[in-house]
This record gives C-alpha cells, structure tokens and sequence, in this order.
C-alpha cells in the first residue's frame, strides 16, 4: 500500500536528484542526453510526497530499453510507456518509492511541458502554495490511493500547465 502523504519541503531533496544522476549517467551513460529534476521536490519551499522525480531525455526509446537490466542493477522496476505513449517509466523503492524516471526522446513535448511546470512554480511562488494546498487536500482525501490522489490534482495541474506552457513560450521563463 503506497502512502501519498505530503510533506514539508525537504533541502536535502536537490541533493538527493544530484546523487541519484550520477548513479544513472554511470549506468547508462551516453543513452542519456540530458537529465533534469522535475516534479514538486525540485520546486524550492514547496510541499511534495517525498519521491525524487527524475526526466531523462534519450536518444532512442529502444536503445534505453536495451539497458532494463541495468536499470533493475540499482533498484528501478521497468514500466514501459505506463500510461502515456512515448514515455519509459522506472519507480524505485516499491510501496516506498523513493524515485521515479520518467525518459522521453529528445524534442517531445512532455519534456517541454514537465520543465515548463517546474520553472512556472519556481517563479510564481503564490501558485506553488495553491499546488501544495490541492496536494494536501488530496492526500488527505486519498491516502493510500494514487490514483485518487492524481485525480484530486488533475483540474490544478492540468490549468497551470497551459499557464506555464504560455509563459515559456512568451519568453518570461
């Protein structure tokens, strides 16, 4: 049973992307092309599950999957799209993630879309409060739940990132 709590910001979180990196550029290497933090953990003072999201952008979707075992070397569980076409999806950690990879080849627009997100709340701090007050609300309604808990988000996120896509367009990013 997976735990959706949300928790405080942590400072010890960017650490943790930075570590964890370097553990999948050793074991990868050049399949990756860029890797970023994304999620609610790379947004500073914002609350978030305690779950380090990483996106990698890849060369070539088959290529990655070539390397599952690799993955599965240090603790990632191979998924497939998961739910979004395009999209390799790798949580560690089980009922207790710790991390989730989330790789797209290089241009698609999900990775657009997942830094546009990030950035957007990293400058708008009073709509990163609205996010982690629609996130606690939906822990609290769906405490064990993630699909429950993703609903409970779905309106907000789904709002905010056309904002957050416009303005990186616009060139305020």
């Amino acid at each position: 049973m997976r735990d959706m709590s949300v928790v405080r910001y942590d400072a010890r979180w960017p650490t943790a992307y930075e570590e964890e990196s370097t553990h999948l550029l050793a074991v990868l290497g050049a399949v990756i092309v860029s890797i970023h933090h994304i999620g609610s953990t790379a947004v500073p003072d914002l609350a978030a599950k305690p779950v380090i999201d990483i996106l990698m952008e890849v060369r070539d979707l088959q290529e990655l999957d070539g390397h599952d075992e690799a993955m599965r070397s240090i603790g990632y569980v191979p998924r497939g799209e998961y739910g979004i076409p395009g999209r390799r999806y790798y949580p560690k950690g089980g009922d207790a993630r710790t991390h989730h990879v989330h790789a797209f080849t290089v241009g698609d627009r999900h990775v657009a879309e997942h830094i546009a997100f990030r950035d957007y709340l990293r400058a708008h701090p009073h709509v990163a409060a609205e996010y982690a007050d629609v996130k606690r609300k939906a822990a609290a309604a769906h405490g064990s739940d993630p699909e429950g808990y993703q609903a409970g988000k779905h309106e907000f996120v789904f709002n905010t990132l056309g904002e957050a896509v416009a303005w990186a367009k616009s060139g305020k990013a």
